[in-house]
């Protein structure tokens, strides 16, 4: 819980530097930056964070990594959460609704569209299904290799996972 108060504060006062987008533009394609600067600033200066120790940690790592790959998708790794579809507060939510409440958070992610319960669904559903809706994106932009990584990032490890992958959950845990 005391990783979820850092971060949480670390959001209230997220701000991109020069060199943050610098990096952003050195490792995106014009239209991959699209989908990076949709997100919520927070979210962006949690992955440029997630990237920076990503890169850190691949130093030491055993196996060999594609730094290329891992800072890309250390980068849109989040990108399936987008600003409006959850802010900070939103995320505050979500992480206590399905913590405490996980069975009126599951009900209320079916809240119809229109629905004064519809924006808590939402940004319930974003929450849960962010490494989902950010691989679907990618997949349309034909990154296909990226788009995998994205949408296991969340999921449980397994014996087959690529080191870009072990890396980003390391990277994001710390972050």
């Amino acid at each position: 819980m005391i990783q979820r108060i850092r971060q949480f504060f670390r959001a209230l006062f997220a701000s991109m530097k020069e060199p943050d987008h610098a990096l952003v533009r050195q490792t995106l394609s014009k239209r991959e930056q699209l989908l990076f600067y949709a997100m919520h600033r927070s979210d962006q200066v949690h992955a440029i964070n997630v990237a920076r120790t990503a890169l850190e940690i691949a130093k030491e790592y055993p196996r060999e990594v594609n730094r290329t790959l891992l800072l890309r998708v250390a980068l849109l790794h989040d990108v399936g959460r987008r600003k409006g579809d959850l802010d900070i507060w939103g995320k505050v939510f979500a992480v206590l609704a399905m913590k405490f409440f996980p069975c009126i958070a599951e009900h209320l992610m079916q809240a119809r569209k229109g629905t004064i319960l519809y924006r808590f669904g939402h940004a319930l559903y974003v929450s849960k299904c962010h490494a989902a809706i950010g691989a679907g994106q990618l997949r349309e932009m034909r990154l296909l290799t990226e788009a995998s990584i994205v949408a296991r990032h969340h999921l449980p490890p397994d014996d087959h996972d690529a080191a870009e992958l072990i890396i980003l959950r390391m990277a994001d845990e710390r972050n």
